[in-house]
């Protein structure tokens, strides 16, 4: 396999974190470009060059890489001011973008599906309304500068596993571990409901196979569509932390009627409607075909699991999802029998 230079934008937290040890396990040579906040120590041996993409990329003047892979590209002119170095420094671009960017969810999407248009072009707020077509905007971004024969656009769903900073889901594999046997624990109904998202190990090995392949264009990088169902997900998750709740099942109606917020408070759950139907059912079958693999279920939780038992006691409190301790033995007090 050739080595291949690659310059990373960002590289140090999560999906960067883990798109970086993948490349160095291949004998690729990467070189980091962020603002050298955190994380300083990760790669003692890579080449970092420091600078903000929202103000001053005059630390990639010079270079040559055979691709760029921008890992955390959230504003249209941040996309499109790195992917203005010509062609002759560069070859690739890989943008990693959300199967978000996509307009509507009434119905599973494949990489020809519209996307989603900015109520006001000229906004840069990232928020749940914007972030989607924020994404979409900068794919466009990006193919207008560099062209369809450069771009490698990457849509993951729910990114997952250690070092997410989201909290997302981790709650699930961390709270389960603390529950005593037979300990309620809150969950949203139906059991059945089919989750779909994909290890950032999995994302990091796709997008390098990628690359490496000579591919262009979209890819619905996540899971399949009903690969793994909620309650696969919990009982998995007792069986990493060698536990055995009980599931105290919560219609969705009864949870919005609480104030839960979904996504957040519940991570995984959305209400179930037609405007949702197809959130969690993105087709992957084109990135099937070029070699995404999506390694067991299981060993995403136990790493995860394993992950966050190593974080010191501070940072293993949930403060941007889940549900606290105190809300959600509320809740269990109310929920109908």
């Amino acid at each position: 396999m050739t080595s291949l230079k690659l310059l990373i934008l960002g590289g140090i937290r999560f999906v960067g974190r883990h798109i970086v040890e993948t490349a160095l396990a291949r004998g690729h040579v990467p070189t980091l470009f962020n603002r050298g906040q955190s994380g300083a120590a990760l790669f003692p041996g890579v080449e970092c060059r420091l600078g903000d993409r929202q103000s001053d990329l005059s630390a990639l003047a010079q270079g040559e890489w055979d691709a760029v892979i921008d890992t955390c590209g959230y504003l249209p002119r941040e996309v499109a001011g790195s992917a203005d170095m010509p062609a002759g420094r560069v070859g690739a671009y890989v943008y990693i973008s959300s199967i978000s960017a996509y307009a509507s969810f009434d119905r599973p999407n494949d990489e020809s599906s519209p996307l989603g248009v900015l109520a006001d072009p000229q906004t840069e707020v990232v928020d749940g309304a914007t972030y989607g077509p924020l994404k979409a905007a900068c794919e466009a971004a990006l193919t207008a500068r560099v062209g369809a024969e450069r771009a490698l656009i990457i849509r993951p769903g729910l990114v997952v596993g250690p070092h997410d900073p989201t909290e997302r889901f981790t709650y699930w594999p961390a709270r389960i571990s603390l529950a005593a046997a037979g300990e309620r624990v809150l969950v949203p109904a139906p059991a059945d409901a089919g989750l779909q998202f994909i290890d950032a190990r999995d994302l990091a090995a796709f997008v390098l196979d990628a690359l490496e392949q000579g591919r262009r264009g979209a890819y619905n990088a996540v899971a399949a569509p009903d690969q793994w169902r909620r309650d696969e997900l919990l009982q998995v998750c007792a069986a990493a932390a060698g536990t055995q709740p009980t599931w105290a099942w919560a219609d969705g109606a009864w949870l919005d009627a609480q104030g839960v917020k979904p996504w957040n408070d519940l991570p995984l759950w959305l209400p179930d409607s037609a405007e949702y139907a197809g959130f969690m059912q993105a087709r992957n079958a084109k990135a099937l075909a070029a070699g995404l693999r999506i390694r067991p279920l299981a060993e995403t939780v136990a790493d995860t699991l394993a992950w966050w038992r190593s974080l010191p006691p501070d940072q293993r409190r949930f403060s941007k999802a889940g549900l606290s301790p105190e809300r959600e033995a509320q809740l269990l007090a109310e929920l109908p029998a």
